[in-house]
């Protein structure tokens, strides 16, 4: 049970930090935050001449800013709802189980009103920005796994298209060596524009029948993969003879 002189002295406590506060910050608008281009904070009268880098560290000063105005609002929150539990008689009792906060506690954080137990702080939040919300594939959720595959551009093939480019790991980084530079990123054999094999050398009528082989050297390259592998394309065996209607049949299918 805390004392009169202590309370008391928690109270100067309080008060000198809401002064600190409010003397240092504008809680309601500070600079501008919440209304008002941040130009108006950095002496700017436009963007028009200014380097996107510039504009960029702009930006982030403003975020950092906007973020430390919400933090010293809540803290001026706490401190108010701790100087009213003290004029209810409440105060150092946790406003949720009722026990008695530890004096320990309360000389770290004057303005808590809570045990560590119910403390909300302890809480971590999961929660993503609301605009992930709307962003539908191929650029918001995705996965980059085998069964989430898609025809689409989506974002895996935005990053191999990046990564394509150059990126900070070498060959001697991976397990399986390869063979050079342009194959230092996930799945860089991946087929770019066409997802079978065979679409480079089969084709099919309007309706999408009569299968026809059209020569190649792809052709040839994957014929000799299909005998080294033993199998078969997913419509069947490649006719023997090219330029020949392969029509597909239910035992094809089967």
């Amino acid at each position: 049970m805390l004392s009169r002189d202590q309370i008391l002295d928690f109270k100067r406590k309080l008060e000198q930090q809401k002064e600190d506060i409010e003397d240092r910050y504008d809680v309601n608008d500070h600079f501008g935050l919440t209304s008002g281009h941040s130009h108006e904070s950095t002496g700017e009268l436009s963007s028009y001449d200014n380097h996107p880098a510039d504009e960029g560290t702009e930006l982030f000063e403003r975020g950092k800013d906007i973020a430390l105005n919400e933090h010293y609002q809540d803290e001026l929150n706490d401190i108010n709802k701790a100087l009213q539990a003290i004029e209810d008689g409440t105060y150092g009792r946790c406003e949720v189980c009722g026990k008695e906060i530890p004096l320990e506690r309360l000389e770290a954080l004057p303005n808590t009103t809570y045990c560590i137990e119910h403390s909300p702080d302890q809480v971590t939040s999961h929660e993503r920005p609301l605009e992930e919300g709307v962003l539908m594939p191929p650029f918001g959720k995705f996965d980059m796994d085998e069964q989430h595959e898609s025809v689409s551009f989506d974002a895996e093939d935005s990053w191999q298209e990046v990564a394509s480019w150059g990126t900070s790991e070498s060959p001697s980084d991976l397990v399986d060596v390869p063979d050079n530079y342009d194959e230092v990123y996930i799945e860089s054999d991946e087929n770019v524009g066409y997802v079978e094999d065979y679409e480079n050398f089969v084709g099919v009528d309007m309706e999408g029948k009569n299968i026809t082989i059209y020569p190649n050297a792809q052709h040839e390259r994957y014929e000799e993969v299909l005998d080294e592998e033993g199998i078969m394309t997913t419509f069947g065996d490649l006719p023997a003879f090219e330029h020949e209607p392969y029509v597909e049949d239910k035992e094809d299918k089967d």
